[in-house]
């Protein structure tokens, strides 16, 4: 565990990344997005401090040097140089409609409080176990502690060769990887999700904010939130919810762009709505198609002649925020996406190796499969979204349908301003339906051996961003709308430029030198100290978070076969180890302080290829020219008929290899010498 000036050295460091960076890019938030307040300008920021934090280390890991100093410094000489050399935009308001009364504003946000709950409830008890998930320790936590160790994030990481997912961009581990930066261990990864969780929160309030239904959005997307597909994302490095944040936010800053009572979305507008939709395809495979679709409908809905150059505003920076992971994949394996080697006739470079891990089926092989809709796809429906998946799937696709069809009715009398709301909305739902497209057409939307998508449910996953969105945009698009703003008349919009500091400030410049402190010093003055008292809570209360995390992480493991339980019991207390392994989950192997180096035993292949050895010699070669300190033998599961351990553990028995751990289905050797390859067989 930490001590305590450790912790707040790594608190420190956090808060003085976040100041200088929010100092940044508010400062350039309001020259691309002069006047925005409140939530829509809080998520703008948001998004691009988000993206600087990604640039700097994008930048420093590409040189191998992502260290803590160089980070830091990089970070904040980057967030001053904004702040001070950017001019500030025209303070003229955004126009706006704010929330939907008071009573909605108080159901929305009870609603959202109760989603909150729940989801922390299972960070909770990942804070007494360490991160389980299967996707967290194969990829997720290896890559953001590879990216730790290393400080570099340019070279391939081979994990165990499944999916090709060393390919897989990386944007979500990165965060990750900060957080490690700051304390030398994972104590902030089972925090993030409940951060971008909370984020999604606001995306969705302020995707309804421009029609003066933000509360209605914000409780329909937080119910939807709290379904059982996305339990597996709270206390995990899982990056579902955070490709769902971005999406989200990226719709809710176009639409509320469209209130600028202008012809066309301007540029700031573009371009930060643009950054979000890129940042989601960097995090996930799944997100690329729906990027697209928005960055094309973006400039498909700019008026003629200038749709090039709103092509190029939204497309760049979407580039710009995704852009690096698919780059480095074109640079090691020729081609940016590995998984596809060939386009009809035409071949495309590619690792010339299966894909492992479970069969990949998709959903739309299955869709005319009657056996398997009541064997598998219904249940898993019900299991993953509740009793109510109809209606909840329902509400989504009327709320992704319903702007298409505003946007379609449009004609030739209707005013410029009409047509860009609409417009917005339609691309928002096409935005919501290439989702959709995307988790009907994934290999792993319903994967496993033909006929038995076990995998169906866990894919939901892929198929949740887009339920949110169409639940947040229903009550936007529907027919109900004006009844609701009618019967619950939206509150003033927080765009309108009242807040507490320009209050504070006016009356400053105004009040006497020798009068009375006015009453917006005292009000400013007291929400400080409150801000003040709850940092100080928050701190103190993470002191003996991070202590009991640290205590309990992978102390007790009950999460996989009991070989590999007992092996991550064990790897807690090893520290500055090299460990080779065969698991496909080694995330618990890295100790407890980061410090081991653990590596799937393979041999690299062309364009960015790693197969698994398949003979003894080659074994033992491997692992001579690595100089690992440990072997982990194991298999990833058992079954009845197979054999009781891998083939790697009967290669890695020898004089200098001594079994330090033997339990079904795993040996862990220590390495005392090198193996001999000639001795293979005898």
């Amino acid at each position: 565990m930490l001590d305590f000036g450790n912790y707040l050295l790594g608190v420190a460091y956090l808060a003085t990344l976040l100041t200088f960076t929010t100092l940044g890019c508010g400062q350039l938030r309001e020259r691309l997005l002069p006047g925005w307040v409140g939530p829509p300008a809080w998520l703008a920021t948001t998004v691009l401090a988000l993206a600087l934090l990604l640039w700097v280390a994008e930048l420093l890991g590409t040189l191998g040097l992502l260290e803590a100093w160089p980070y830091l410094i990089a970070v904040a000489a980057l967030g001053l140089a904004l702040r001070y050399g950017v001019a500030e935009g025209d303070a003229s308001p955004a126009g706006g409609r704010g929330g939907g009364g008071l009573i909605p504003t108080l159901i929305g946000l009870a609603v959202a409080a109760a989603a909150i709950v729940l989801f922390a409830a299972d960070v909770k008890l990942r804070l007494g176990t360490g991160m389980t998930g299967f996707d967290s320790t194969w990829y997720h936590g290896p890559f953001a502690a590879g990216f730790f160790q290393t400080g570099n994030t340019w070279d391939l990481h081979h994990i165990a060769p499944q999916f090709l997912a060393w390919f897989y961009p990386a944007n979500s581990e990165l965060f990750h990887a900060m957080g490690m930066l700051a304390f030398d261990r994972d104590i902030v990864s089972p925090l993030l999700n409940l951060g971008w969780f909370l984020g999604c929160l606001v995306a969705v309030w302020c995707i309804g904010r421009p029609f003066g239904v933000a509360p209605f959005s914000l409780a329909l997307g937080a119910f939807v939130l709290s379904v059982p597909t996305f339990n597996d994302q709270a206390g995990e490095a899982r990056n579902d919810i955070v490709g769902t944040f971005f999406l989200l936010a990226a719709v809710a800053l176009a639409l509320n762009g469209g209130l600028e009572k202008a012809r066309r979305l301007s540029s700031g507008t573009l371009i930060v709505s643009g950054l979000a939709v890129g940042l989601a395809a960097g995090t996930k495979l799944n997100f690329l198609l729906p990027a697209a679709v928005f960055v094309g409908g973006l400039a498909v809905i700019a008026p003629r002649g200038r749709r090039w150059r709103a092509l190029a505003a939204a497309g760049l920076p979407a580039l710009a925020g995704g852009g690096y992971w698919y780059l480095r994949n074109l640079i090691h394996a020729g081609n940016p996406l590995p998984w596809i080697d060939g386009l009809g006739p035409i071949s495309l470079p590619a690792p010339d190796q299966a894909l492992g891990g479970r069969d990949a089926h998709s959903v739309l092989g299955y869709l005319t499969d009657s056996a398997v809709w009541a064997d598998w796809l219904l249940p898993g429906l019900r299991d993953g979204l509740t009793i109510l998946w109809p209606l909840l799937i329902a509400a989504a696709l009327t709320g992704l349908l319903l702007p298409l069809r505003c946007w379609l009715s449009l004609n030739n009398r209707d005013n410029q301003q009409r047509k860009l709301e609409f417009g917005v909305l339609g691309v928002a739902g096409t935005t919501g339906l290439a989702v959709v497209l995307a988790w009907l057409i994934a290999p792993t939307s319903a994967s496993g051996p033909e006929g038995m998508p076990r995998g169906f449910e866990s894919g939901l996953r892929y198929l949740a961003p887009a339920l949110v969105l169409g639940l947040a945009l229903l009550p936007v698009a529907s027919p109900l709308r004006e009844r609701l703003r009618s019967r619950f008349p939206p509150t003033p919009a927080d765009g309108t430029k009242t807040s507490t500091w320009s209050t504070f400030s006016s009356r400053r410049s105004s009040a006497p030198a020798d009068g009375p402190i006015p009453s917006g010093i005292s009000t400013v003055s007291s929400r400080r100290r409150a801000w003040v008292v709850l940092a100080l809570a928050l701190v103190g209360a993470g002191y003996f978070t991070q202590r009991h995390y640290l205590e309990n992480r992978y102390s007790d493991p009950g999460f996989t076969t009991p070989g590999l339980n007992a092996a991550f019991a064990w790897a807690r207390d090893i520290s500055g180890a090299r460990i080779a392994t065969t698991s496909t989950r080694q995330y618990p192997l890295f100790g407890t302080d980061l410090s081991n180096e653990v590596q799937f035993i393979g041999i690299e292949q062309p364009h960015g290829g790693f197969t698994a050895p398949t003979t003894c010699r080659t074994w033992r070669r491997l692992l001579n020219e690595g100089d690992y300190d440990y072997v982990v033998a194991s298999f990833d599961r058992t079954a009845a008929g197979k054999e009781k351990y891998p083939p790697s553990a009967t290669w890695t028995s020898d004089q200098n290899a001594t079994l330090v751990l033997h339990k079904l289905p795993t040996k862990v050797f220590r390495l005392t010498g090198t193996l001999d390859p000639s001795s293979c067989g005898l």
